[in-house]
Protein backbone atom coordinates (compact mmCIF):
# COMPACT_ATOMS: atom_id res chain seq x y z
CA UNK A 1 0.00 0.00 0.00
CA UNK A 2 1.46 3.29 -0.94
CA UNK A 3 2.07 5.80 2.22
CA UNK A 4 2.80 9.37 1.89
CA UNK A 5 5.87 10.23 3.71
CA UNK A 6 6.51 13.91 4.38
CA UNK A 7 10.01 15.62 4.10
CA UNK A 8 11.70 16.93 7.57
CA UNK A 9 11.41 20.22 6.42
CA UNK A 10 7.80 20.61 5.94
CA UNK A 11 7.38 18.46 9.33
CA UNK A 12 9.25 21.07 11.08
CA UNK A 13 7.02 24.47 8.89
CA UNK A 14 3.89 22.78 10.03
CA UNK A 15 5.02 22.09 13.34
CA UNK A 16 6.64 25.40 13.95
CA UNK A 17 9.46 24.29 15.58
CA UNK A 18 12.85 22.75 15.35
CA UNK A 19 12.60 19.18 15.08
CA UNK A 20 14.10 15.69 15.64
CA UNK A 21 14.95 12.81 13.07
CA UNK A 22 16.97 9.95 12.53
CA UNK A 23 18.36 7.78 9.66
CA UNK A 24 19.74 4.90 9.64
CA UNK A 25 21.41 3.72 6.74
CA UNK A 26 25.16 3.59 6.20
CA UNK A 27 27.20 6.36 6.15
CA UNK A 28 29.07 5.89 2.33
CA UNK A 29 27.02 6.44 -0.22
CA UNK A 30 28.69 3.05 -2.30
CA UNK A 31 27.20 0.89 0.39
CA UNK A 32 23.46 2.77 0.60
CA UNK A 33 22.59 1.19 -2.57
CA UNK A 34 22.61 -2.43 -0.90
CA UNK A 35 21.22 -0.91 2.55
CA UNK A 36 17.35 -2.34 2.99
CA UNK A 37 15.79 -0.74 5.98
CA UNK A 38 13.50 -3.22 6.60
CA UNK A 39 15.91 -5.52 7.59
CA UNK A 40 17.83 -3.42 9.40
CA UNK A 41 18.13 -4.66 13.14
CA UNK A 42 19.47 -1.88 14.37
CA UNK A 43 16.64 0.28 13.42
CA UNK A 44 14.35 -2.54 14.44
CA UNK A 45 15.44 -1.95 17.74
CA UNK A 46 15.85 1.28 18.03
CA UNK A 47 12.22 1.84 16.75
CA UNK A 48 11.10 -0.87 19.63
CA UNK A 49 12.58 1.35 22.27
CA UNK A 50 10.89 4.09 21.48
CA UNK A 51 7.26 2.12 21.13
CA UNK A 52 8.36 0.93 24.45
CA UNK A 53 9.04 4.16 25.92
CA UNK A 54 5.92 6.16 24.33
CA UNK A 55 7.82 8.29 22.00
CA UNK A 56 5.77 9.10 18.74
CA UNK A 57 7.51 8.84 15.50
CA UNK A 58 6.49 8.33 11.83
CA UNK A 59 8.29 8.15 8.47
CA UNK A 60 9.94 11.06 6.96
CA UNK A 61 11.76 11.87 3.63
CA UNK A 62 15.02 13.97 3.95
CA UNK A 63 15.35 17.75 3.51
CA UNK A 64 13.28 18.55 0.00
CA UNK A 65 15.33 19.26 -2.97
CA UNK A 66 13.95 19.70 -6.44
CA UNK A 67 16.77 19.46 -7.46
CA UNK A 68 17.70 15.44 -6.84
CA UNK A 69 15.14 12.71 -5.53
CA UNK A 70 16.72 10.42 -2.66
CA UNK A 71 15.30 7.42 -1.63
CA UNK A 72 13.20 6.98 1.40
CA UNK A 73 15.95 4.84 3.65
CA UNK A 74 14.25 4.43 6.79
CA UNK A 75 14.04 7.77 8.43
CA UNK A 76 11.76 9.13 11.14
CA UNK A 77 10.22 11.93 12.71
CA UNK A 78 10.30 11.66 16.14
CA UNK A 79 7.79 14.04 17.71
CA UNK A 80 9.60 15.17 20.52
CA UNK A 81 10.36 18.92 21.50
CA UNK A 82 13.97 19.41 20.95
CA UNK A 83 14.33 21.29 24.75
CA UNK A 84 17.49 19.98 27.35
CA UNK A 85 14.84 20.99 29.90
CA UNK A 86 12.50 18.27 28.94
CA UNK A 87 12.66 14.75 30.47
CA UNK A 88 11.31 12.88 27.70
CA UNK A 89 14.27 14.55 25.31
CA UNK A 90 17.04 14.02 27.93
CA UNK A 91 15.89 9.87 27.95
CA UNK A 92 15.44 10.01 24.30
CA UNK A 93 18.81 11.73 23.78
CA UNK A 94 20.55 9.66 26.39
CA UNK A 95 19.26 6.43 24.44
CA UNK A 96 20.54 7.20 21.10
CA UNK A 97 24.01 9.38 22.09
CA UNK A 98 26.80 8.70 24.70
CA UNK A 99 27.59 11.56 26.95
CA UNK A 100 30.39 12.94 25.02
CA UNK A 101 27.29 12.90 21.64
CA UNK A 102 28.84 10.04 19.66
CA UNK A 103 26.23 7.72 19.01
CA UNK A 104 25.69 4.42 20.98
CA UNK A 105 23.96 2.33 17.85
CA UNK A 106 25.77 2.17 14.88
CA UNK A 107 24.13 3.34 11.48
CA UNK A 108 21.88 5.61 13.49
CA UNK A 109 22.50 9.49 13.24
CA UNK A 110 20.41 11.60 15.15
CA UNK A 111 19.84 15.21 14.08
CA UNK A 112 17.82 18.16 14.53
CA UNK A 113 15.98 20.55 11.91
CA UNK A 114 16.18 23.95 12.77
CA UNK A 115 12.97 25.49 11.47
CA UNK A 116 14.74 28.38 9.69
CA UNK A 117 16.97 26.36 7.83
CA UNK A 118 12.91 24.69 7.11
CA UNK A 119 11.80 28.08 6.13
CA UNK A 120 14.06 28.14 3.29
CA UNK A 121 11.89 25.49 1.11
CA UNK A 122 8.63 27.19 2.46
CA UNK A 123 7.59 27.94 -1.32
CA UNK A 124 7.14 24.00 -1.42
CA UNK A 125 4.01 24.47 0.95
CA UNK A 126 2.43 26.81 -2.22
CA UNK A 127 -0.47 25.06 -3.42
CA UNK A 128 0.40 22.88 -6.86
CA UNK A 129 4.51 23.53 -6.17
CA UNK A 130 4.79 19.48 -5.99
CA UNK A 131 2.16 18.98 -9.09
CA UNK A 132 4.42 21.66 -11.48
CA UNK A 133 7.82 20.12 -9.83
CA UNK A 134 6.63 16.64 -11.04
CA UNK A 135 5.88 17.95 -14.66
CA UNK A 136 9.23 19.47 -15.51
CA UNK A 137 10.64 16.78 -13.88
Amino acid sequence: MPVLIQHIDAIARKKGRDVLYLEFHPQPFSEWREYRFEDDPVRAEVLSWLDAHGVPWTRCGPFADPARMLPYLGQVYLDVAYDEALPGYCVLRDYLEHPDGTMRHAGVRFYVMPLDYAMENASHDEPGFWERWAEDF
